[in-house]
């Protein structure tokens, strides 16, 4: 505390409140607000999402247009809150007395933003926990069926000797594959299989595979050569195009993620903005009349 001297000799001692200037009581009363209407609206906001996606073909929305209209939605939803709770924290804030006017917008502008940064930190734990619980059962979904798959392929190879086995087919592929295919179809069959995935794996099926498979497909549905090769570039044609179609999927997915992490950024910084605005309107609403006590002369 610094005490200074006026020029008559008087001690001039500056007055200090013993109060803090944060008041709780109207920053968890603006806070609790701004949550209500978030979850309010994400439920809205749900329900009107759930009507853009379908399982049947053609019937929903494109996965880009699902992720932008979300992340609009999540705008929305950042702003009303924030305006709605920042407002409630300037109204309802008792009015300070002999406090300078400057004094008195930070302070109103302080406690929407402590008031936003608690409605959405609770808001983010609650969907953090939600988010956590939907991972929780598709990772036990997933594991289902990674077992599941681990039990039909055990008749095959395993994921970890696949490459193994297929070089060893291709070391003992014999010079008359049609009597082979012929002869025995599970073997057939388990070779083709691993010849495929080798070549999913690399990318691409060399030349002299694709003509074993002619030549088995040949053998086992009574084609001739020419005929075999072509469903079999009919066929490798159709697994690129899969996976063609996948990677573009999961390219649309990470722009989709990306477009609703940027728009969720700004939206957490406009709402603090919006939230520190609106207290400060509502604390200059609150201190526009101003009541006096009469007291009678004596």
């Amino acid at each position: 505390m610094s005490v200074s001297m006026t020029g008559s000799g008087e001690i001039a001692i500056p007055v200090e409140s013993s109060k803090s200037a944060m008041t709780w009581g109207p920053i968890f009363g603006g806070a609790a607000a701004a949550i209500g209407v978030t979850l309010i609206l994400l439920l809205l906001g749900s329900g009107v999402g759930l009507t853009m996606v379908s399982p049947w073909s053609g019937q929903s929305s494109s996965l880009g247009t699902v992720g932008v209209t979300a992340a609009i939605w999540l705008v929305v939803v950042q702003w009303l809150s924030s305006g709605l709770g920042g407002y409630i924290t300037g109204r309802l804030r008792t009015k300070w007395a002999a406090v300078h006017t400057d004094e008195v917008f930070f302070r109103d502008t302080a406690h929407g933003f402590i008031s936003w940064a608690l409605a959405t930190i609770f808001v983010a734990g609650f969907l953090a926990s939600s988010l956590t619980s939907l991972a929780g059962a598709g990772a036990q979904a997933v594991g289902s069926a990674a077992t599941a798959a681990g039990t039909a392929a055990s008749s095959t190879a395993s994921a970890a000797d696949l490459p193994t086995a297929y070089f060893t087919d291709a070391l003992l592929r014999p010079e008359q594959a049609r009597a082979g295919a012929t002869s025995d179809d599970t073997a057939a069959t388990a070779e083709v299989s691993r010849i495929l995935l080798n070549g999913a794996a690399a990318g691409q099926i060399p030349d002299d595979d694709k003509a074993y498979l002619a030549t088995i497909v040949s053998a086992r549905t009574g084609l001739s050569e020419a005929d075999a090769r072509t469903r079999v570039d009919t066929v490798l044609k159709r697994i690129d195009d899969a996976k063609v179609a996948a990677q573009k999927a999961a390219d649309e997915a990470r722009k989709a993620a990306s477009t609703t992490a940027l728009l969720g950024a700004l939206s957490l910084l406009i709402g603090a903005f919006i939230a520190s605005a609106a207290a400060a309107f509502g604390g200059s609403q609150r201190d526009e009349e101003e009541d006096l006590l009469v007291k009678a002369r004596i």
